[in-house]
């Protein structure tokens, strides 16, 4: 705890909790009729303040009596309706930070036999610069250009610097909790995992626009995923003729070796090469957009450098390093069509293709406690091709009230995994060649039906979503002499899963008060069959329908602070890859297996908000509480008679996650400006017992385990002139609970700059990740019969240079 007393003074400065921003503006519409309810053209529009009586915008009615006031910033005004022949009207007007869109009900006029003329002065519609951080409702949006620090990298080192994320073991975490959906476009796709966060770190960021963060997602989203969800939004542009934007990235990693090899292996990667090179092009003209994304990713990369102590109860010391050399090729190409049918109608038709080609060069040396004696050299050779393809059509129906529309999207998507593995496991006495091979092909098939319709204060969302997914997999060892592989552990498998879901979201707001309402009613039905002559694992499946209720509800203190309390029920579903249910050998001795038997784990949680607002910056925080059921965790065991350990996924019983988080954001000048994320959480895992069946029954138990961690983020930014940018960024991520242990504190700092150059039609940058190189992963895992620590000195530094140009 006292390494922890600097993180909680600076965490509890900015104790409060979160609440919900505005959305800049809103489009406000509505129909002008008379006494015969007939529409009522060519009627004046005038926006004006309600406090000073000002004007701010005006229009006129169209041939059906209606009429549109667009970038409208929240707040009070009066709408003055006039036309000569009829009597002016006055309307008060309340336009709320809820929705972009707002439809007034019709207004009635009467007429007059005094003729009277409004001439409407010239109107200049000026649309607000948004905030670097935009909020609509929880959602925090962030565009990854601003991230200086981290461009030219992956898409998961340009969220590790973001407010409220944390990476670790390749997995993004929302205030300290892995059960993160990640979508690309708002949907799930196979390049992220379908309900899963797989690929993040091999998804170049030159193809990303903007990242957004939701904690509290509605009954809109699929209900997957209780930490919450991180929207991708990939790059498209939408401007008139030709234009576009290449770049090129080049960087190198491994700056020198952190710690030196065990006795009798290959070198380890150094002065790791990256290269990205990517282009994005757009023409659009009269009713067509035509766009495309394309980006090629290449690196080496030193994937794992692992040095593991493990101690059992006998006495036995085993020390060995697992060091894994990667080499990565990440092709990502997305294309596609707008076309505007009319103004009412638009359909969208796009295809995106990913080429993903790993391959890793692994040892693994096992010592003796002194290391006079190597036990075994465990050499593999990983080559894994994953291919995705997608092909999308949206089609959009806009009703003649602004923001009233219809949206229908049928998605499908192919993913193929070809993996193929190759081992020399060299004993004292003997060597063995052993090898396998793995073949997925996932097809998903997604329909969505969704309906949105504003209200004079809020709106209404409605819609269903239909999912058919499948997966056959199949797995076949290749023994040679001497194998330690469990080749009765092959075969075959089938995954399938449908998904049909409804929801409804209602939302309210006025003056004072903001409310929505929502639930998501789910039917799944998962089915996973086994190859009958597995030794271990049957075919298993399940199937529930469930609702997923969302709530929050705020209240306006005045302009400048907010209070709001959120509740919402969410749901964690094994992934197909948690339930696969063949042993992975990237590990010689600590061996994965999955678990047919698992099941979901539902998640409820409870949320109290407050923001405050002031000129030059805001504090944003929240306090939340989640408790949930069935938590799904990877339990580690050893079999009778073995020092072999078998991580095996299962459902560990109740957990609970809660904490406080804060981002405070200051511009203090011209030239500076900061942002600080805090996040202090406790982490709670309730005693439990479990049975794993692979490769033999055996029962582990575990008591209660509860830790205090959080992070803190400090991000500087600064604007000098002729357009100088500059970033540092500084983490800190305390110690925590993991499955079964602990994970010792992180700190990192980051550093970039970038030059806007060629009149602004070029930038040029250079960063530099873990500038001290002082991030390395420690844990402390106390199994059943054995215990066993480990330091991680894998590739964490790496300087990039970088160069891009819009035309």
């Amino acid at each position: 705890m006292n390494k922890l007393k600097p993180f909680l003074f600076l965490t509890f400065l900015f104790f409060s909790s979160m609440a919900l921003a505005q959305v800049s503006s809103v489009t406000v519409s509505g129909i002008v009729i008379n006494k015969n309810k007939s529409a009522v053209p060519y009627t004046n529009i005038i926006l004006k303040d309600a406090k000073d009586n000002a004007f701010v915008l005006g229009t006129i009615t169209n041939e059906e009596g209606r009429f549109s006031l667009a970038e409208v910033k929240p707040g009070n005004y009066h709408l003055e309706i006039s036309l000569s022949g009829y009597i002016s009207k006055d309307h008060p007007l309340f336009i709320g930070s809820l929705s972009p869109f707002l439809d007034i009900p019709s207004i009635e006029i009467e007429s007059n036999n005094i003729e009277k003329e409004t001439k409407i002065e010239e109107v200049v519609v000026t649309a607000s610069k948004k905030n670097e951080i935009g909020n609509q409702l929880d959602k925090k949006t962030y565009s990854v250009a601003d991230n200086i620090s981290q461009s030219g990298g992956s898409v998961l080192q340009s969220m590790q610097n973001l407010p409220g994320i944390t990476v670790q073991d390749g997995k993004v975490q929302l205030r300290g909790n892995d059960k993160v959906t990640v979508l690309i476009d708002g949907k799930q796709t196979a390049l992220t995992g379908f309900g899963s966060q797989t690929g993040l770190d091999n998804i170049p960021s030159s193809a990303i626009d903007k990242i957004e963060i939701i904690n509290n997602p509605s009954s809109k989203y699929d209900a997957n995923g209780n930490a919450g969800i991180i929207n991708i939004i990939m790059k498209k542009n939408k401007q008139n003729g030709w234009n576009g934007k290449v770049g090129l990235t080049t960087g190198l990693g491994s700056l020198w070796e952190r710690k030196e090899n065990l006795p009798s292996i290959r070198p380890q990667y150094t002065l790791t090469p990256k290269i990205n090179p990517s282009v994005s092009l757009n023409y659009r003209k009269d009713k067509v957009n035509i766009f495309l994304q394309a980006d090629n990713l290449y690196t080496e990369t030193l994937n794992k450098n692992e040095f593991v102590t493990r101690t059992y109860d006998d006495g036995t010391v085993i020390n060995s390093q697992l060091k894994r050399n990667r080499n990565t090729n990440f092709l990502t190409t997305k294309a596609g069509i707008d076309w505007t049918i009319d103004s009412q109608n638009t359909l969208t038709v796009s295809g995106m293709y990913g080429s993903e080609k790993i391959i890793d060069r692994g040892d693994q040396p096992f010592f003796n406690k002194d290391f006079s004696q190597r036990l075994r050299l465990w050499q593999f050779l990983e080559d894994e091709l994953k291919t995705t393809v997608m092909a999308s059509a949206a089609y959009q129906h806009k009703f003649k009230e602004a923001g009233h529309l219809l949206n229908v999207g049928f998605n499908y998507t192919f993913h193929r995994e070809d993996e193929k593995y190759f081992y020399d496991n060299y004993l004292p006495t003997s060597t063995g060649t052993d090898a396998f091979k793995l073949l997925s092909d996932e097809q998903v098939y997604d329909f969505n039906v969704d309906y949105v319709k504003p209200l004079q204060y809020g709106r209404i969302e409605a819609g269903i979503k239909l999912r058919n997914r499948s997966i056959p997999t199949n797995m076949n060892f290749i023994p040679g002499a001497n194998s330690v592989l469990d080749v009765n552990a092959g075969g075959w498998a089938d995954y399938k899963e449908l998904i049909p879901a409804v929801y409804g979201n209602y939302v309210f707001e006025n003056e004072k008060w903001e409310a929505e309402l929502g639930v998501r009613l789910e039917y799944v039905k998962i089915q996973y069959d086994v190859n009958p002559n597995h030794p271990t694992y049957k075919s298993d499946g399940y199937n529930y329908t469930q609702p997923f209720p969302n709530m929050r509800l705020a209240y306006k203190l005045n302009d400048r602070n907010k209070l709001s309390v959120f509740y919402n029920r969410r749901v964690d579903r094994p992934n197909e890859v948690d339930i696969r249910i063949f042993p992975k050998y990237d590990d010689a001795e600590i061996i994965k297996v999955g678990n047919p038997a698992l099941r979901p784990q539902f998640t409820n949680s409870l949320e109290l908000g407050y923001k405050h607002n002031w000129d030059n910056g805001y504090l944003y925080s929240a306090a939340y509480h989640r408790f949930s059921n069935g938590t799904i965790s990877r339990i580690s065991s050893i079999a009778p008679g073995s020092t072999l350990i078998y991580a095996i996924f299962q459902n560990a019983g109740k957990s609970f996650n809660s904490g406080i988080e804060a981002i405070w954001n200051q511009k203090v000048s011209k030239v500076y400006s900061f942002n600080v994320n805090g996040n202090l959480y406790r982490n709670q895992i309730n005693a439990f017992t479990v049975e794993n069946l692979y490769p033999v029954p055996n029962t582990f138990s575990a008591d209660k385990q509860t830790a205090v961690s959080g992070n803190i983020k400090f991000n500087n930014t600064f604007k000098f002139a002729k357009g100088f940018d500059a970033q540092l960024t500084a983490v800190y991520l305390a110690p925590d609970i993991i499955p079964q242990g602990k994970i010792s504190s992180r700190f990192s700092i980051d550093m970039g700059v970038k030059k806007s150059v060629q009149n602004g039609k070029g930038e040029v940058f250079l960063n530099a990740s873990d500038l001290l190189n002082t991030m390395v992963v420690k844990k402390q895992i106390q199994g059943s019969g054995f215990q066993y620590s480990s330091n991680d000195y894998y590739e964490t530094q790496v300087v990039r240079l970088g160069y891009s140009y819009k035309f």
